[in-house]
């Protein structure tokens, strides 16, 4: 018997997305074959596939949920219907599975077993951000949170400033909404006046912002990032 298949579904990055922009009509003919799915929160999950589309009655799905209370050894059951040849769709709560995202075990684990993983086209906050960033896109590094000790966060970005300016890598990182506020204060009083900042907030929502400037810039025009989705990156 056949193996089924693993495919990776990126949802869209808020719930203003338009959905003919951000999910291509291929993506909604392979979710109308799929039962199984695995998702980071069931409710949005199938607020998600509901909104995308999905034909199948939303109580006739099997979702399984990975996050990061999810021990190890139970994401192999997860893959169970593959093996039994029936496809699998993993879903990340916004953007792409498997980017900054739990979903990459599964994924792991998929190759492993032999199991066929497609990934499908859709939004990525990182890509879409350094692509309209105009910092160098030829070398760049995602980095995740930062540290929430004010301490580890202040040299976390001066090492990160550093390493950007001597080699010219375009360094991203991400944090909560309600503490982008915080975030974007702490960058202006640690980085250099020449550094270049770029901001991408509600990327592929109507309020969409994504704008770069210098760090001195910035100090005199502080947006309000505030519960608001955003990316940031620097160039030294």
């Amino acid at each position: 018997m056949s193996k089924g298949v693993l495919y990776l579904i990126p949802t869209a990055l808020g719930d203003d997305s338009d959905q003919k922009r951000v999910f291509p009509e291929f993506n909604i003919g392979i979710i109308n074959t799929l039962i199984h799915f695995v998702v980071e929160d069931e409710r949005s999950a199938r607020r998600a596939l509901k909104k995308m589309g999905i034909i199948t009655p939303i109580q006739d799905l099997q979702l399984v949920t990975l996050n990061k209370h999810t021990k190890y050894n139970e994401i192999n059951t997860y893959l169970k219907p593959a093996l039994e040849g029936k496809s699998i769709g993993l879903l990340s709560e916004a953007g792409c599975p498997g980017v900054a995202d739990p979903g990459a075990e599964v994924v792991n684990l998929a190759h492993q077993m032999g199991i066929k993983v497609v990934p499908l086209v859709g939004p990525s906050s990182i890509l879409l951000a350094i692509m309209a960033s105009g910092l160098n896109g030829q070398s760049f590094a995602f980095n995740g949170y930062l540290p929430i000790d004010q301490k580890e966060k202040t040299k976390r970005l001066k090492d990160l400033e550093f390493y950007s300016k001597q080699h010219k890598q375009t360094q991203l990182f991400i944090e909560t909404p309600f503490r982008n506020q915080k975030l974007l204060e702490d960058i202006l009083n640690t980085c250099s006046a020449a550094t270049q900042l770029c901001i991408a907030t509600d990327i592929t929502l109507p309020t969409e912002i994504i704008k770069t400037n210098s760090i001195e810039y910035w100090r005199k025009n502080i947006p309000n990032l505030h519960k608001r989705p955003a990316i940031f990156l620097i160039l030294g």
